[in-house]
C-alpha cells in the first residue's frame, strides 16, 4: 500500500463493496443501528473518522441531524466527502475538515453527539479518546461508535498477528473491557457494548464470496488483479479469527452526564 491507508484505488474496491461513499461494512443500515439509542435527531454532530462522506449525508438526511462536522485525517478521503456533500446540496449542514492526528480540535461542550464508524481502531491511547469525546460533548450528551475490536489485551495470536499485518492499516485494537473502563474512568455512563461478531462473520464470508467467485474477473478488469488478490488473502486470515471470536467487532455507547 501506499502510505495512505485509503488511496483513490481502495476507496474504490470498498465502495464496490459496501456502497458509495462507505469504506466499511453495513452500509446505511449499520449506520441506523449504531445510533438507534443515541437522540441525533435535531443533534449537532461530530462524525470521526468520516470518509467519504456518505454517513454524515445519511445522519443528516436520515436521521434528522441539525449539523455534522466529519473529520479525516487523509486528504484524499475528505475531498471526495466534499465533493460528495456539495452534490447533495448538504453544504450548508455537512462540514468536511482535514485535521491531524491528536487531540480533537473543538472546544469543551460543542456537540449533542459524537459518532464514530470503524474508524477510532486507529487511534491507540483508547483512554485519551474518551477523555477527548467526553469533554468535547455537552451535557447529557451521547457517544455511539462502532470499531473493530479484539477480544483480549494481551498479544495477538499468530493468526490475528498475520491478519493485522496483512490490513496494513495501523490498526490499533483493544478489548471491550478496555473500552468500558476508559469509558467509565472518563466519567461517562449508561455504557452499553454490544458484540457484532456473528453479523460481520457472516457478511465477510458473502464479501469475500463476492470477489474470489465466478464474478472475479469483473473485479479483477475493475481494480486490478493484484488489489483483489491481496484482498482475497486479506478477508480469508480475517474470517479466521472471527471465526475464533479473537476479532469481535463491537457497538460503544455511552452517555456524559447531563
Amino acid at each position: 500500500m501506499s502510505d495512505l491507508n485509503y488511496d483513490d484505488r481502495h476507496i474504490a474496491l470498498l465502495e464496490a463493496l459496501w456502497g458509495e461513499g462507505y469504506l466499511s461494512s453495513g452500509g446505511p443500515e449499520e449506520v441506523a443501528r449504531v445510533v438507534e439509542h443515541a437522540p441525533v435527531a435535531g443533534a449537532r454532530m461530530l462524525d470521526i473518522g468520516s470518509g467519504s462522506g456518505a454517513i454524515a449525508i445519511s445522519l443528516v438526511r436520515d436521521h434528522g441531524a441539525a449539523h455534522v462536522t466529519g473529520i479525516d485525517v487523509e486528504a484524499p478521503v475528505c475531498a471526495a466527502a466534499r465533493r460528495r456533500v456539495e452534490a447533495a446540496g448538504l453544504s450548508d449542514r455537512i462540514a468536511i475538515e482535514l485535521v491531524a492526528p491528536g487531540p480533537l480540535p473543538f472546544d469543551d461542550a460543542t456537540f449533542d453527539v459524537v459518532f464514530s464508524k470503524d474508524s477510532i481502531i486507529h487511534i491507540p491511547d483508547k483512554e485519551a479518546l474518551a477523555a477527548d469525546v467526553f469533554r468535547i460533548l455537552k451535557p447529557g450528551g451521547w457517544f455511539a461508535a462502532s470499531d473493530w475490536l479484539m477480544s483480549h489485551d494481551d498479544a495477538p495470536s499468530p493468526e490475528m498477528a498475520a491478519y493485522i499485518a496483512m490490513e496494513d492499516l495501523d490498526f490499533a485494537m483493544a478489548s471491550p473491557a478496555r473500552y468500558e473502563k476508559a469509558l467509565a474512568d472518563a466519567g461517562f455512563r449508561h455504557i452499553a457494548l454490544t458484540n457484532r461478531n456473528r453479523w460481520y462473520l457472516s457478511l465477510a464470508r458473502e464479501e469475500l464470496a463476492g470477489f474470489s467467485g465466478p464474478k472475479r474477473p469483473e473485479w479483477e478488469k475493475a481494480h486490478g488483479a493484484d488489489l483483489i488478490a491481496s484482498s482475497i488473502e486479506t478477508w480469508g486470515a480475517m474470517i479466521k479469527v472471527l471465526e475464533t471470536g479473537e476479532h469481535c467487532p463491537h457497538h460503544l455507547l455511552a452517555q456524559k452526564p447531563g
